[in-house]
């Protein structure tokens, strides 16, 4: 049993010892002086921090005594954890404002939730909730009178209108279930009012008050969104309208927002040549009703357009600029526009971010992905860079192919000295990716590929290390290992493997499959005979086993396939693909004359799900083929429009892009779909379903992309392209298979009539050079509420970060589950929060419930690939596909890898792993609510992988504070994101 708390821990009462003014202190220079504390008697006080430290000692020395309190680690723990609340406090309210006392105590029961004092968590809330019930009560026996609350409005002192925000509270609720009620919302807010409050600080209020609701019921996500909406409705449109009449409203506003673009040089002017009037009255007011919290949010902080700091774009003015903006060159600009604006608007479908920042602005740079291959020459390796820097400076994410620049110790005619080979260059691309920032809107960022034969892969491999000299490690940027077949064969028959300088094979860089093999071979013979140097033989094993091992204990570099990107790619006639993008989902060529562009978008596929046929089992849901195929072929002409419409900062990617005119039609929301399918991700059915799923949305791409083309005309090299021999994706398997020797092992059924989309390419030809790509999707999803990419939950319960505060995300369609079953209470609400969003180790919730909810680290790696091998099968380029492994040891690493290769994956992403601390946690049960033994997993170790497993180990013991590959995910979470979505 917890002991009780016997002081009580207010936050700001008690006097400041010490270790709290230490630690405390560090936060409080200047800013802080912006925010105030509300107490519950309504008096308004400065806000003092040093106070929070105070209450935390206290709840330690309540759980832990006076002795065990007392030591330096605790005292340096409480201010740790202090800097963190103040931290999150302001992110809360990034330009000063008023904390309720209550905002403060629930941000440090969340500090001492994540940071693993439970037990001290625990006894908190336990005391702040008897402390409520004692007030409560005292509230009942007493029968004050409402006092009379006045606020601030345009610098006038008014009585607040008490009954106008009772109805806007009420409104914001309308239609969202008996569980979503008004009152708690308008309790809280007059919770947080004092007398005089800013009119502002009103309607921040009730959005402050809903978003705390919404752990209770995620719908709450919901009315927290329209009341956020209310106040940005109320910054762009200058005066106080209610939903009710946005409609009209925004009919007005339309022309106004345009013009006012225009005007302050953020919007093209050709915008004002469309038919305005007609475009305002096309907006549907009701969809603003559709976004959840965060998703708003996002779109206000980093989306909106402004003038100075005020917001001027709404929501579905915001749909309709990017839709005119991808309009331009229509021939009926303001019927494609609508059609655009409906599938944006609706959430069918979203463009990538960059679309989404620039479409119609004066800088329209709306593509997402540049891939370029750096020469083995100064003046090219600095134009290399000098490119780096102007795609960054545009919004670009970037992907490096460096095989071609020779190796450390290499002979350098036109000196005749040694080169310090590639890695003091990849510095210089690093802090290039700092220094340039993409549009001060987030972190520039790359990602440079090495091929595995290259003399200085093992340095390279060790360039995110934190140890070793800093001069030759690159902290910031990404690496990826571009790993030809012949290599794995070697480490699956345990052969040896030879690296050379590329100035001296330098016909390896543009060879694969076998006729690389035949290259490789001869240039082995003669560096075994001495003809060939510098060059260097060991066992394809070790090589293998060091990629594994940097991979689990630095996240990098990433593992991706060379040979199933450029046998599998339509494109192999004219080009050699030489790495992927930033992502790993790009395959496309690059050459010294061509830097790739690719363009994004993604289906939402839980938006093309309907009810079953009559009388199937249980009301299933299904694929809504005739949906999908209409949402498909608009999304397919909108990035179609990308390509000519788009700001190129470099003539070389306009020049690729316009030639090959590929895009990247993905999706996201799998996971939620398969939660409206009940189909657990660990699954066969939903290995099924990924096939299934992904089959159709590449057939009706593909499909989209020969109209396109009867309509404007084939891409220029389409001539001699697999398209154009008959050939398609999943034909490409079995040439894979053959170049290799075997070694794909992927099944190789369909269900749609491919035959037919055959003769249709066959007739009309292909608009597109490449159709289909599944990115990270990790903004975008936020905006719309969904599940990122193809990737599994995350967690059940959890809280994203970014400069806008605190965000609780919860599993709506678990909360329906356990609401059904009477299991939906505040201590479950306690339990997910206490086991990380996950139902494993809490033992009344049914195991078919369990399986249903299974977080990313519960479902087994091998699913993860299983799904992905059915999808790569169809799709013409490759997959983010990040891979998540509990209890990660040297075995499972090598397992997975490897039937990544055998199922005929083309590319991998990060590798998660979830820390030994964490993944122990669920065997656990002493002092936990609803918590029941679960026996960990045992891994044995793999043959030959000791060396690997002794590295997991360590990495497991780092990994307790923080593993190297829990990276942090891109989104919401970082404000400075890295992702191309």
């Amino acid at each position: 049993m917890l002991p009780a708390l016997n002081t009580p821990p207010d936050i700001q009462t008690g006097t400041l010892t010490q270790h709290g003014a230490d630690g405390a202190n560090t936060a409080t220079s200047g800013a802080l002086s912006h925010y105030q504390i509300l107490r519950r008697n309504g008096a308004v006080v400065p806000f003092e921090p040093n106070k929070i430290a105070v209450a935390m000692m206290k709840a330690f020395l309540a759980v832990h005594g006076t002795q065990g309190a007392a030591s330096a680690s605790v005292r340096e723990t409480v201010d740790g954890l202090t800097q963190a609340v103040i931290r999150a406090l302001m992110r809360s309210r990034p330009g000063g404002g008023t904390f309720h006392i209550e905002d403060v105590q629930d941000q440090v029961e969340l500090g001492l939730m994540r940071s693993g004092y439970h037990e001290v968590a625990r006894a908190y809330v336990l005391y702040r909730e008897k402390r409520t019930q004692e007030r409560a009560q005292k509230l009942t026996q007493e029968t004050p009178a409402t006092p009379v609350l006045h606020a601030l409005d345009h610098g006038q002192r008014i009585v607040l209108d008490l009954e106008r925000l009772k109805n806007l509270i009420r409104s914001a609720c309308a239609g969202l279930g008996a569980d979503v009620q008004p009152e708690p919302i308008m309790a809280e807010t007059m919770r947080n009012l004092y007398d005089g409050v800013p009119m502002d600080e009103v309607y921040k209020a009730s959005v402050l008050a809903a978003r705390t609701l919404i752990e209770k019921d995620p719908d709450y996500t919901y009315a927290t969104a329209r009341l956020l909406f209310h106040t940005i409705a109320k910054e762009a449109l200058g005066r106080d309208v209610v939903q009710a009449d946005m409609a009209q409203a925004y009919v007005d506003y339309f022309p106004q927002f345009i013009q006012k673009g225009v005007d302050n040089e953020l919007l093209d002017a050709r915008l004002l040549t469309f038919d305005l009037p007609r475009l305002g009255a096309a907006l549907k007011a009701d969809r603003d009703l559709k976004f959840d919290y965060l998703g708003l949010q996002t779109l206000y902080d980093r989306y909106f357009l402004h003038v100075g700091k005020t917001r001027i774009e709404l929501p579905q003015a915001f749909f309709m600029r990017v839709a005119m903006g991808l309009s331009l060159n229509e021939s009926d600009r303001e019927t494609r526009a609508i059609e655009f604006y409906e599938v944006l608007s609706s959430f069918d479908f979203m463009s990538s971010t960059p679309t989404l920042f620039n479409s119609g602005t004066l800088r329209s740079q709306l593509s997402s992905c540049y891939l370029t291959t750096v020469p083995d020459h100064l003046e090219g390796i600095y134009d290399s860079i000098k490119e780096n820097a102007l795609l960054s400076k545009f919004a670009g994410g970037l992907g490096n192919d460096w095989t071609r620049v020779r190796a450390l110790g290499a002979h350098i005619k036109g000196t005749n000295g040694e080169s310090q080979g590639v890695v003091p260059f990849l510095k210089v691309v690093n802090d290039t990716a700092v220094a340039v920032n993409q549009g001060g809107k987030r972190k520039g960022a790359v990602c440079t590929y090495l091929e595995t034969w290259h003399l200085d892969i093992e340095e390279f491999l060790e360039l995110r290390k934190n140890t070793g000299d800093d001069r030759r490690r690159t902290h910031d940027m990404n690496t990826a290992n571009w790993i030809p077949d012949l290599f794995m064969r070697r480490v699956m028959e345990k052969g040896q493997w030879t690296l050379f300088s590329p100035n001296n094979v330098p016909d390896l860089h543009d060879k694969f499959g076998a006729d690389f093999e035949k290259a490789y071979v001869a240039y082995e013979a003669k560096a075994a005979s001495g003809e060939l140097k510098p060059a260097r033989t060991l066992q394809a094993a070790d090589l293998w086993r060091k990629m594994l091992t940097m991979l689990f204990e630095t996240g990098h570099p990433w593992i991706t396939f060379k040979d199933a990107c450029n046998i599998r790619s339509p494109q192999q006639h004219v080009g050699v693909v030489h790495s992927s993008n930033l992502c790993t989902e790009i395959t496309l060529n690059t050459s010294d004359t061509e830097t790739a562009v690719c363009n994004l978008g993604s289906v939402n596929l839980l938006q093309h799900l309907k009810d079953g046929p009559a009388g199937s089992a249980g009301g299933a849901k299904v694929l809504d083929h005739a949906k999908l195929q209409k949402t498909i072929t608009t999304a397919m002409r909108m990035l179609d429009n990308v390509i000519d419409i788009n700001y190129y900062a470099v003539e070389k990617a306009r020049d690729s892009n316009m030639r090959h005119r590929p895009v990247g039609l993905g999706m996201m929301a799998f996971q939620d779909s398969l939660y409206e399918l009940r189909i657990p991700y660990a699954s066969h059915a939903a290995v099924e379903f990924a096939d299934k799923s992904m089959e159709a949305i590449c057939y009706y791409a593909y499909w989209a992309s020969t109209e396109l083309a009867r309509e404007r005309g084939q891409y220029s090299s389409y001539k001699g392209s697999l398209w154009d021999q008959g050939i398609l994706p999943i034909d490409t398997l079995d040439m894979l298979a053959r170049e290799r020797g075997g070694y794909v092992e992927v099944d190789r059924s369909a269900t749609l009539d491919w035959d037919a989309l055959r003769k249709k390419i066959g007739r009309d030809g292909m608009r597109n050079s490449n159709c289909t790509a599944i990115a990270p999707t990790a903004t975008i999803s936020n905006i719309i509420g969904v599940d990122a990419s193809i990737e599994p939950c995350f967690g059940n319960l959890s809280v994203k970060s970014n400069l806008s505060g605190e965000f609780t995300i919860i599993n709506g369609y678990l909360v329906q589950d356990l609401k059904r079953l009477g299991l939906w209470d505040d201590v479950m609400v306690m339990d997910l929060k206490h086991f990380d969003g996950s139902l494993s180790p809490i033992d009344r919730v049914p195991a078919d419930i369990k399986a249903l909810y299974a977080t990313a680290f519960e479902v087994e790696t091998q699913w993860l690939v299983e799904a992905a091998a059915r999808r790569q099968k169809w799709i013409d380029q490759a997959q983010s596909l990040n891979i998540y492994m509990a209890g990660a040891s040297g075995k499972k690493l090598d397992e997975t890898y490897k039937l990544a290769w055998i199922r005929g994956l083309k590319t991998t992403y990060y590798l998660r792993t979830m820390s030994a601390t964490h993944a122990e946690k669920s065997t656990v049960t002493a002092g936990r609510m609803n918590a029941v033994s679960s026996g960990g997993e045992s891994h044995g170790n793999s043959v030959g992988m000791s060396a690997l497993d002794a590295a997991a180990a360590a990495a497991k013991m780092q990994m307790a504070s923080g593993p190297a590959t829990d990276i942090k995910f891109c989104g919401v979470d970082d404000p400075t994101c890295e992702s191309c979505q």
